[in-house]
């Protein structure tokens, strides 16, 4: 029978206490234990020590306890004790990654557990008492929206189709090809992000439109589906602003169905609100697009895309959206 290589469990460590009690030497506790020698030695050592509350000796529970809070402390440091590991996830809080997502994506990529989340949060918010700064790379909450009352435009929106006329395939994501769209808006007047949000791999796609009247955002949206083939494009949905007002003429090129959320219920396409939300890390409201560059917005798109998500199992938008094409490609 081979020597065990885990932890002490509290029956052994009461069996070291009887045994060492009874006069019995290191090798012989190992022996009767199938344990290392230098593990009953380091077990006796560490948990004998006299303090300020313990005047000396070996006890059992009290060893198990002592046991219990090193291993919780460990677990806080292991970033600390691993530079390279601690520099990995540091680089992907740096880009908007939470700690689930980077505990996940490690899983995925080594094939087994590298560190747990909750590991992270212990060290970043132990770095936060210390005044560190990894507190600031975890990703903001975001803020409740309320509704302004007033008149919803979508009784002015032309051939408006409602949310629940929509297929019930949609809901379960199981199905490619149902966007939803929005626009990002920022804080100067006109400035906007039009964004495009794939339901089932939450892969986004983001333009720069010079202006949001209904006609060019209509094409924009056109140019961007158009590209893709008819299996990927099945359904769009909008909120009811104004700018979406030209949407029939989606269904009329390119044979897209249209549907609108209720009115004040944006969490009816809750897919593109949770991109847009992701992006504001990089992109806040105050941000002057006119500063951002078509490489800039690329490289922050590329960066939403390329984040792995939990419902995914871990895998990328980018990932899951580029086996998505190549399946449909085969299939036509």
């Amino acid at each position: 029978m081979g020597q065990c290589y885990g932890q002490l469990s509290l029956e052994e460590r009461v069996e070291i206490y009887r045994l060492h009690a009874g006069g019995k030497s290191q090798n012989e506790i190992a022996s009767a234990l199938d344990r290392a020698p230098s593990t009953i030695s380091r077990e006796l050592r560490r948990n004998s020590r006299p303090t300020k509350v313990w005047t000396g000796g070996y006890e059992p529970v009290r060893a198990q306890q002592l046991a219990e809070r090193r291993r919780r402390w460990d677990g806080r440091f292991k970033l600390a004790r691993q530079p390279d590991l601690r520099d990995c996830v540091g680089n992907s809080l740096a880009m908007g990654h939470s700690p689930e997502q980077i505990a996940g994506r490690l899983a995925l990529e080594h094939g087994r557990v590298i560190i747990s989340h909750e590991s992270i949060y212990r060290f970043i918010y132990h770095r936060a008492a210390q005044k560190d700064y990894w507190h600031r790379l975890l990703p903001r909450r975001k803020r409740r929206r309320g509704h302004r009352p007033g008149r919803s435009p979508a009784s002015l929106i032309k051939q408006r189709r409602s949310i629940t006329e929509r297929p019930a395939e949609v809901e379960g994501r199981g199905t490619p090809g149902h966007w939803e769209a929005d626009f990002m808006l920022f804080a100067r007047c006109g400035q906007g992000l039009l964004v495009l949000h794939e339901r089932q791999t939450r892969f986004s796609m983001v333009q720069h439109p010079v202006d949001r009247k209904a006609v060019l955002t209509a094409r924009t949206i056109a140019r961007q589906l158009g590209k893709l083939p008819q299996a990927m494009r099945k359904t769009i949905s909008f909120d009811n602003g104004n700018e979406f007002a030209e949407h029939h003429r989606l269904h009329q090129t390119l044979g897209v169905q249209t549907f609108f959320c209720d009115p004040h219920s944006p969490w009816q396409k809750g897919g593109v609100e949770n991109s847009i939300g992701r992006l504001r890390r990089s992109l806040p409201r105050k941000t002057d697009l006119k500063l951002i560059t078509a490489a800039d917005l690329k490289r922050h798109v590329q960066r939403l895309n390329d984040t792995p998500r939990k419902c995914l199992d871990f895998k990328t938008p980018a990932e899951a959206f580029s086996k998505l094409k190549s399946i449909v490609a085969l299939q036509t």
